[in-house]
C-alpha cells in the first residue's frame, strides 16, 4: 500500500468536512469530490470552523505545512488522485455501493477505500467492487477533527495489509484505531450508543424525563467517567478493593431487574416533538454554529487534561505529539 500524501473525500457532508479539517491540519492535501457543486463552499467553511479547534488541541506540536484542499464533482477524478479513499456518502446502502463502485474503478489497485458508514458491514459494501481486498470501513465520530476514535473493520475480502495500511494513515493524522475483530451490523461503539439511545427513546415515549434531564443524568455522571476510562474499568473500580469480582457479585443481580428494554419504541410524532422540543429548549436560543464552539473548546480542554496523564483520547494526542517530533 502507497505512503498517503492526498486524502480522497467521496462525499463532504458532516463527516467529510471533518476528515477534510483533520487531515489538512496534519499536513495531508484533500481532493474532496461531491456530486453538489455548492457543497464546496460548505466544505471549506466547516474546515475554517474547525481549525481554531485543531490550532488549540495541537498547541505546541511540530506540525507540518497544512495540506490544499481542491474539490471536484468528479468522482473519477478524486479516486485517480487520491492515496486514500474515504467515503462519506449518506446511509443508503444503493447509493454507497455506487458511488463506491465509481471509485473503485478509478483508483489504482494499491489505493485503500474506506468507508464512514455507521452501521452497514464491509462485507455488504465490498462485493463486487474492483480489488475488494482493499475495502473496508473506517468508522469516525463526530466530530471528526477532535474525536480521535476511528474503529477499523475488515470484511470477507478485506487482506491484512489493507488493513495495516489504513491503521498507519488513521495514525499519521492524529487518531486511535481500534480493530473490530469481527463485524456486525454497527460496529462496536455505535451498538452500545444505540442501546442507550433506546432506553432515552423509551424515557421520552412515557414521559419519564425532558431530554434535558436525561442528558444530566449523564454529563454530571457516568459521562464525565466515560471520558477517563471505559465503562468495564469504572465498574471494576466499583467493585472497591474487591474489583471486578466483587462487583459482580453485588450488582449483577439487577440485571435481571426491569431497568432497561430490548426494542425501542414506535417512532410516533409525539416522541419526536418531545425530543425536537426538548433539544430547542435545552440549546436556549443558541444557534447549532454556537453550541459545536462549545463542544469543541470542551473536547480540547479534556483531551488536553487527559494527555497530562496519558489516559484515554490524550494517549492518541501524545501518540501524535511524538509522530510529529519523530
Amino acid at each position: 500500500m502507497r505512503t498517503v500524501r492526498t486524502l480522497g473525500l467521496l462525499g463532504t457532508g458532516v463527516i467529510g468536512g471533518g476528515w477534510a479539517a483533520r487531515a489538512l491540519h496534519a499536513g495531508i492535501d484533500v481532493v474532496a469530490a461531491d456530486i453538489d457543486p455548492t457543497m464546496e463552499e460548505r466544505l471549506r467553511g466547516a474546515v475554517a470552523n474547525a481549525r481554531p479547534a485543531l490550532d488549540a488541541l495541537t498547541e505546541g506540536m511540530r506540525l507540518p505545512a497544512p495540506g490544499s484542499l481542491r474539490f471536484t464533482t468528479d468522482i473519477g477524478e478524486m479516486a485517480e488522485a487520491a492515496d486514500f479513499i474515504q467515503e462519506n456518502t449518506p446511509e443508503r446502502l444503493a447509493l454507497k455501493r455506487a458511488a463506491l463502485a465509481e471509485a473503485a474503478r478509478r483508483a489504482s489497485a494499491d489505493v485503500i477505500i474506506a468507508s464512514s458508514t455507521s452501521g452497514f458491514m464491509p462485507s455488504e459494501l465490498q462485493a463486487g467492487l474492483t480489488h475488494p481486498d482493499r475495502v473496508l470501513v473506517g468508522h469516525p465520530f463526530n466530530p471528526v477533527y477532535l474525536c480521535p476514535l476511528v474503529e477499523i473493520v475488515g470484511g470477507a475480502e478485506t487482506s491484512d495489509a489493507a488493513k495495516a495500511a489504513s491503521q498507519e494513515f488513521y495514525e499519521s493524522i492524529g487518531m486511535h484505531a481500534l480493530h473490530v475483530r469481527k463485524e456486525v451490523p454497527g460496529h462496536l461503539s455505535d451498538r452500545l450508543q444505540e442501546a442507550m439511545w433506546r432506553e432515552i427513546l423509551h424515557a421520552l415515549n412515557d414521559d419519564i424525563a425532558t431530554t434535558g434531564e436525561l442528558d444530566e443524568s449523564i454529563v454530571y455522571g457516568p459521562g464525565l467517567r466515560w471520558a477517563v476510562m471505559g465503562m468495564n474499568q469504572i465498574y471494576m473500580l466499583g467493585g472497591g478493593a474487591g474489583g471486578a469480582r466483587h462487583f459482580m457479585k453485588q450488582f449483577g443481580p439487577a440485571l435481571d431487574l426491569p431497568w432497561t428494554h430490548l426494542k425501542a419504541p414506535p417512532l410516533t410524532d409525539a416522541i419526536i416533538d418531545r425530543f425536537v422540543e426538548g433539544t430547542a429548549a435545552q440549546a436556549a436560543g443558541r444557534s447549532i454554529q454556537e453550541l459545536e464552539a462549545v463542544r469543541d473548546e470542551c473536547l480540547v480542554a479534556i483531551q488536553r487534561v487527559l494527555a497530562k496523564h496519558d489516559m484515554g483520547a490524550g494517549k492518541a494526542l501524545n501518540a501524535f505529539a511524538r509522530r510529529l517530533k519523530d
